[in-house]
């Protein structure tokens, strides 16, 4: 079934992580423009059709608090030391509505585009692929939040949830390369 244009979804960022392979928190980054990385993220999804975004913070939560653009709610992972699991399971309590979008703030050249067609696409969970590998961002009905976050363990998010769970896969190759970004910046 195809997402109605009447649909609540809420977006969700995660960008709790300490960024330990990037030298400090992807949260805090900036493009050279000077627009920070959260604020990209939280436009890709609200210009795809998101109607709401919750931003997930946790490392040094202070400092990026204010690079959370106005209107867009932010919830902390107080136990963000325990990974991906930990800001997945806050970001999707703080869900509202038909599904949630999950996307990371590591993203920061994910074109509205893709969000699009993710949320038109169809089935209860979907997932982007990129040349068939598999991506963000990540649709969950809201039938799956709670047992999607009851799997969830360590530094790892819902792949192994959505594989047994009869993810969609959405082809965004021809939109965006998918490519996250893990070094310093």
């Amino acid at each position: 079934m195809a997402t109605e244009t009447n649909s609540e979804v809420t977006g969700i960022v995660l960008a709790a992580g300490a960024g330990t392979r990037a030298g400090g928190p992807k949260a805090l980054r900036l493009l050279a423009s000077g627009e920070s990385w959260l604020s990209v993220a939280c436009t890709a999804l609200l210009d795809g059709g998101c109607s709401r975004v919750v931003v997930v913070l946790g490392a040094q939560e202070h400092m990026a608090r204010p690079l959370v653009p106005e209107g867009v709610e932010i919830v902390v992972a107080p136990n963000w030391e325990r990974g991906m699991s930990e800001s997945l399971r806050v970001g999707l309590a703080a869900a509202s509505g038909d599904a949630a979008l999950v996307t990371l703030v590591d993203l920061p050249s994910l074109p509205a585009s893709v969000v699009r067609r993710v949320l038109k696409g169809s089935g209860e969970l979907r997932q982007a692929v990129f040349d068939g590998t598999p991506g963000h961002p990540v649709y969950l009905s809201a039938a799956h939040w709670i047992p999607a976050a009851d799997s969830l363990d360590g530094d790892t998010g819902a792949r192994r949830y959505l594989a047994s769970h009869g993810v969609h896969d959405i082809e965004c190759g021809d939109l965006w390369n998918g490519a996250d970004v893990d070094g310093p910046g």
